[in-house]
């Protein structure tokens, strides 16, 4: 198998350790040490009323590491979990780690191209799934997977396993239990929005996450007496470290589980669990502030919201806190690295017009144009980063690391942002062909390749247009070959090719030609700038 690995330079790795960012810590060792301190204590309660303690969080993972273990799996294999918001992913994902195999976290809305995809990427050799989730029967696509990568010789499932592994049936066997890891191994892959198809798979190492999770649970004001819920799906980034479910884990607080971010669920276990804290993209915190104004649920234990994953307007912004009665926090990161806060106590202002500053003093941020000149602050320019939680290159992708990272270790975001004289960012938008579409990053090339493989499609370009609702939202311009197809079947085409469905494009316009160059060339990059613009240009007269 290609190696795990993440490193930085000699001089910053020490500068990083000495500094107290890097402390030598590992996900076994922190939750045993959580264990042993608050044993009784409950670390995580489901929609549905049960519960684990952290006692009970750790004897679980044993077990599923000894289950792991004794399928035949090896420190070091690396293994896809996809998983619901679910108690149960703590004991499986603990339980991984504890084996000393890697994790390749992978959303509940991947389909069988997306999973295909992690699977052969990572080298994977197992598969978690819960049987279903949502309606859907995540066995079925455990089959097709396994057809198409042999390399999975295990598919363990939460839930009736019919031919499968069930997790339920793993039994205990400390003997079995590897040392813990080196802090500076790779704890997990998880995934990046794709910039020129599928997602990118990014090391993160126990040293560095661990820091990005200790430091947000410190600004974020977690405590053993704060109730973290994830309403997102658990496995992105957001929920999982910002300070999301591990960052609570690590302060010794307790997480709620929502099943469903709709209000109607998350409302009722806010006024059950007495939540205090929760994490949101733009377009949920527009429903629930629609909501709030008419639920009959207590949200007085709420003190703060959380709002990332893309750019929430001002205006939304200054509506949380009449509509919903509680505090807002800005975040903007992403998987590679770099997170951004709006503090706690931090001017309204700044709350509502910013997307805040970054967790570490050693966080170092470079705003440049096109040519890679430095931009004055307060002027918009490309955002490249550098720090003790970002990383230095991608798994098993030498193109992307050319195109992504700079010679002196710079990763270039793709993300347009100003500087305030404060050191706060305000995003500006994209500056790749990515579509930010409600905190899900989507590939432009990966939606038109597969719009190509329809025979009534001669070219395709897909495009990013403003949404107040969700951000961005996908539009497809499609040159037809021969007779036009219905714009409801390239989208039920799209479906049949086994792809996220947030993946679909919202839009799908057809059009006769793409304009070119007076030699007839233009890279895809502009040719979809210029069909944004033509097409916002005339919406705008009407």
């Amino acid at each position: 198998m290609i190696p795990l690995r993440q490193t930085w330079p000699d001089e910053l790795a020490q500068r990083y350790r000495e500094r107290g960012y890097w402390r030598g810590e590992t996900f076994p060792g922190f939750l045993r040490e959580r264990a042993a301190q608050f044993s009784d204590r409950v670390a995580v309660i489901g929609g549905d009323g049960a519960s684990l303690t952290y006692g009970e969080l750790l004897a679980g993972a044993r077990t599923a590491a000894a289950g792991y273990l004794a399928l035949g799996l090896k420190p070091g294999d690396r293994v896809v979990v996809q998983l619901g918001n679910i108690i149960e992913f703590f004991p499986a994902v603990f339980g991984l780690f504890l084996a000393r195999l890697v994790p390749v976290y992978a959303l509940p809305a991947h389909r069988l191209t997306e999973i295909v995809h992690f699977a052969q990427k990572a080298e994977a050799s197992a598969y978690v799934i819960s049987a279903t989730h949502d309606g859907f029967d995540y066995r079925m696509l455990a089959r097709e997977a396994v057809a198409q990568v042999p390399a999975i010789k295990h598919v363990v499932v939460i839930g009736e396993a019919e031919e499968f592994v069930p997790f339920a049936n793993f039994k205990a066997n400390d003997a079995t239990l590897p040392d813990d890891p080196s802090p500076s191994d790779v704890a997990f892959l998880q995934i990046s929005g794709g910039s020129t198809g599928l997602s990118k798979l990014i090391p993160r190492t126990h040293d560095d996450y661990i820091y990005t999770l200790r430091a947000s649970a410190e600004i974020c004001g977690l405590d053993d007496d704060s109730v973290y819920m994830t309403a997102l799906p658990v496995a992105h980034n957001f929920p999982m470290s910002s300070p999301g479910v591990f960052g609570a884990l690590y302060a010794g607080s307790r997480i709620v589980m929502c099943p469903s971010p709709s209000p109607e669920t998350a409302f009722a276990l806010i006024e059950r669990e007495k939540v205090t804290i929760t994490g949101l993209v733009p377009p949920l915190a527009l429903l629930w502030m629609q909501a709030a104004a008419k639920t009959t649920h207590d949200l007085s234990s709420l003190k703060v919201i959380q709002v990332g994953g893309a750019k929430f307007m001002p205006e939304a912004a200054r509506r949380v806190r009449q509509t919903i009665g509680c505090g807002l926090q800005q975040v903007f990161g992403m998987a590679e690295g770099l997170v951004n806060y709006t503090r706690l106590d931090d001017p309204y202002e700044i709350v509502v017009e910013t997307q805040g500053r970054p967790i570490s003093p050693d966080d170092e941020i470079l705003i440049v144009d096109d040519r890679g000149n430095p931009v004055p602050d307060g002027e918009p320019g490309n955002l490249l980063t550098r720090g003790p939680y970002t990383i230095r290159g991608y798994h098993n992708d030498d193109s992307a690391n050319a195109r992504s990272f700079t010679e002196d270790g710079y990763y270039r975001t793709g993300d347009v942002v100003k500087r305030t004289p404060e050191g706060y960012l305000v995003v500006q938008g994209r500056a790749t062909d990515h579509i930010n579409r409600a905190g899900e990053k989507i590939s432009a090339e990966e939606i038109e390749d597969h719009l190509l493989a329809h025979p009534q499609v001669f070219d395709a370009a897909v495009v990013s247009l403003p949404d107040p609702f969700l951000g961005e939202k996908s539009c497809a311009f499609v040159i037809a070959q021969g007779e036009k197809p219905k714009a409801a079947a390239l989208k039920a085409f799209m479906r049949t090719r086994k792809v996220a469905d947030f993946k679909v494009p919202d839009q799908i316009v057809f059009v006769d030609a793409f304009q070119t160059t007076a030699v007839g060339k233009i890279s895809r990059k502009e040719l979809r700038a210029m069909l944004r613009e033509q097409f916002l240009s005339d919406k705008a007269k009407g």
